[in-house]
């Protein structure tokens, strides 16, 4: 099977779902997956069933590596 964006997280088997340690208890969490392609699944905690994005790696790497910088701290609250 193939991931594509949209995908039923629960269609997505044997992958290991994780969030970050600043998640709190009140469900305000993303949860990331690497695909066995190399691709990473993106969900919201509330919803585990519901849909996933799908990034290549590159993207992820982008992002985290912008988020480190400093690049979208004028989305924090």
């Amino acid at each position: 099977m193939s991931a594509y964006n949209g995908i039923a997280a629960s269609e997505l088997h044997n992958v290991a779902w994780q969030k970050s340690q600043r998640s709190n208890s009140r469900g305000s969490c993303v949860e990331m997956a690497k695909l066995p392609d190399g691709s990473i699944a993106m969900r919201n905690s509330r919803f585990p069933t519901g849909p996933a994005l799908v990034y290549t790696q590159a993207e992820i790497d982008a992002l985290i590596l912008g988020a480190k910088d400093g690049d979208f701290d004028n989305l924090l609250s």
